[in-house]
């Protein structure tokens, strides 16, 4: 895909990220002098009219917001082929999933991101409008000066499952991340703050504790979760009741508001944060200005493999502007320069990869063996052969089969060491086994798991990867939607 000369008004300079309902790009607005970025919908979905609205509404939602800490659109446009775009915020600091695929934060940090992210809920709740899709992924850093002094700020993006609250309350579409999304929300009740208040206080765990307080593998166990385990970390038992509170399964029981969680989360910590330099996520001033005017586009995937690492490195993924998910389920099609989220054709399975695993996608539906009907799967790997002892590679495959009960074995790999312990357990409602295989073809990893998703329904994944660390990723990033009796 090669990248448009101009938008509109606007000259482009380099993609940003793209998935299966939108590409952003940056540009360069010559009438301000600074760099945006925009978001224009998938060619593919030109004619349906429901994901043309469902686009032209996130913009509104955001348009209605004035705050530093909710992405702003600036402008809004059609193309020649009716495609509609929004010119938005240049994040140039990258999420705050890459920020933490750097390194925890401290407490200090922790509360400055959930300071501002609250305050940017807060400014979506007085306007009407809830998010309802809170997590790292979601927050995105930009350079700001304050005082002449660079200073990082985190602001709220993808406004894609955003639903005015009047609308909430008459019809809501089920949504959102497992492990950040309230229980209300995954039973498909009607929603109002409280909902994104649950989602602040999951991400707040998050970042206080090093973990996430669930780890659902379906909206399903999210509908009915048991209250998570302790932080640790030697914090205050008065940040834990807030944590709680806020995590309270009846949205009865949480604060009456955001800034009222985002308050006694702040006292509860009175003494344990200290003051911390303004650039504490460090800024790189490659990543921070847009390309030289003229620069010719070059694909991803065609730059070598070192670079890509090395600059992720620095700040994640640095340009992530706004990531791109839109529609569908609870489902973020994003992908930020290294990495790329797909999902099924049915929209019930999704995982994110690394780039070099889309060399060979497959989304459609598949006959288990021993089956006669066919069931949602997708498989993506580095290439044709990368799940074959002929050719191997690294990839995933991911698919639904008929089952009540858990297998007792899983795929042996005769080429592989003998397989560590069995990992079997239950995780937020849902029984699951994982089997690891190491010294697979030069030393590298397959991971088997299967995850009981529904009473009658079972989720098969196989990865293979060069390095454990992206293998265990990869899992962790498997995403259902929508599994029911009939799926």
């Amino acid at each position: 895909m090669s990248a448009p000369s101009r938008l509109g008004r606007y000259p482009v300079r380099r993609r940003i990220g793209s998935g299966a309902f939108a590409t952003v790009w940056l540009a360069y607005d010559e009438q301000l002098d600074s760099p945006v970025a925009i978001k224009v919908l998938a060619d593919n979905w030109t004619e349906d009219l429901h994901a043309r609205q469902r686009f032209i509404e996130e913009g509104r939602f955001l348009r209605k917001v004035e705050s530093p800490h909710v992405v702003a659109v600036w402008d809004a446009g059609e193309l020649p082929d009716s495609r509609p775009f929004l010119v938005m915020s240049y994040a140039d600091q990258g999420t705050l999933a890459d920020r933490l695929e750097l390194d925890a934060l401290s407490v200090s940090q922790a509360l400055h991101v959930v300071g501002q992210v609250g305050a940017g809920l807060h400014a979506l709740h007085q306007r009407g409008v809830l998010h309802r899709d809170v997590k790292p992924a979601n927050v995105l850093f930009r350079t700001v000066e304050l005082d002449g002094e660079p200073q990082v700020s985190a602001m709220l993006g993808d406004l894609g499952l955003g639903k005015a609250m009047d609308m909430s309350s008459r019809l809501t579409m089920i949504g959102g991340t497992p492990s950040f999304v309230s229980p209300e929300q995954a039973q498909g009740e009607p929603l109002d703050a409280r909902a994104d208040q649950f989602s602040l206080a999951a991400l707040a765990y998050l970042l206080l504790a090093g973990r996430a307080p669930y780890n659902h593998a379906s909206l399903r166990s999210a509908a009915d979760p048991e209250p998570p385990p302790p932080l640790g970390n030697g914090l205050p038992d008065a940040t834990e009741a807030v944590i709680a509170r806020g995590l309270a399964k009846d949205r009865d029981e949480r604060y009456a508001d955001v800034p009222a969680f985002v308050a006694a989360l702040t006292e509860s910590l009175a003494g344990r944060a200290t003051d911390e330099p303004p650039t504490w996520l460090p800024v790189d001033p490659e990543l921070t200005q847009p390309a030289p005017q003229g620069e010719l586009f070059t694909e991803l995937s065609d730059q070598p493999v070192a670079s890509r690492a090395s600059r992720r490195r620095l700040v994640g993924v640095g340009a992530a502007a706004v990531v791109v998910g839109l529609l569908g389920g609870y489902v973020g099609h994003e992908v930020l320069n290294t990495e790329r989220t797909i999902e099924d054709t049915s929209g019930t399975i999704s995982v994110t990869v690394p780039e070099g695993w889309t060399r060979a996608v497959d989304t459609e539906r598949w006959v288990p063996p021993g089956a006669e009907v066919d069931q949602a799967s997708l498989s993506a790997g580095s290439g044709e052969g990368w799940n074959t002892n002929d050719d191997p590679g690294e990839g995933v495959f991911v698919g639904l089969l008929q089952g009540e009960s858990l297998p007792t074995t899983v795929p042996q790999h005769p080429e592989c060491d003998p397989p560590r312990p069995v990992d079997r357990d239950r995780r937020n409602g849902d029984a699951y086994m994982t089997v690891e295989f190491t010294g697979c073809d030069d030393d590298g990893f397959t991971f088997e798991r299967v995850v009981q998703v529904t009473a009658d329904r079972i989720l098969w994944v196989q990865v293979r990867a060069r390095d454990r660390g992206t293998a265990l990723r990869v899992l962790d990033e498997v995403k259902v939607a929508g599994v029911g009796a009939s799926a």
